[in-house]
């Protein structure tokens, strides 16, 4: 008798879940020209990096390091997190269909939980969470997708992974996952040049469950 695989679905969330990437475009973009005026698009060089990464690498002066992370804890106590359209439909169709889902971020612990306290309903339906605090290798590696495959349960092979970064959509195929892609930060053309996704869709809106189990890596 054949067996029925165990699905799961792994999600970023800015720029994916949450349409936060262009308001996060321009505080790092007003630290690249800040710090790193010789660096040109710094915003899009940083993106799918974890924080900790981030100072470790471009701001190792502690004290440059310490006051970036300060305007980045003021920025975001006054930031929304508007859920894209089409996701909240999505989600309730995995609900509907018994499939776990995971959000698996480069954010930290304090910026979810301000999440989840403005929107309990959303975080309803997750399953599992891997953020920052979680991992020891940032994206590219594709340690924070395995371990939200882990937490679900769930074989990464039959898992699906919702990415619109770069570094994300690689951590991703890395892992073993089906991947798709969302055209939300970079062009489809982009993103089908970079060869990351097995499946590029510009929003969730009529996307389903029928849909995504239908992609094949």
């Amino acid at each position: 008798m054949d067996t029925i695989a165990i699905h799961g679905a792994l999600f970023d969330l800015d720029g994916v879940l949450v349409d936060t990437e262009t308001t996060y475009s321009i505080f790092w973009g007003q630290m690249g020209r800040k710090y790193h005026p010789e660096i040109p698009y710094f915003d899009m060089v940083i993106k799918g990096s974890t924080l900790p990464r981030i100072l470790d690498t471009y701001f190792p002066d502690p004290d440059i390091s310490a006051g970036v992370k300060a305007e980045l804890e003021v920025f975001e106590n006054s930031m929304d997190f508007p859920v894209f359209p089409g996701v909240m439909e999505f989600l309730d169709d995995l609900r509907r269909n018994g499939i776990p889902a995971a959000i698996v971020t480069s954010s930290g612990a304090d910026k979810m939980k301000r999440l989840f306290d403005g929107n309990p309903e959303f975080a309803s339906y997750f399953d599992a969470l891997i953020t920052s605090a979680d991992v020891t290798r940032s994206k590219p590696d594709p340690q924070c997708y395995l371990m939200g495959a882990g937490k679900l349960g769930v074989d990464i092979r039959d898992c699906y992974v919702f990415e619109d970064s770069i570094s994300g959509l690689a951590a991703g195929m890395a892992s073993g996952a089906t991947v798709i892609g969302l055209s939300t930060t970079y062009p489809a053309e982009r993103l089908a040049q970079e060869g990351n996704a097995h499946h590029i869709i510009p929003s969730f809106e009529k996307f389903t469950v029928e849909r995504m189990l239908s992609v094949s890596r």
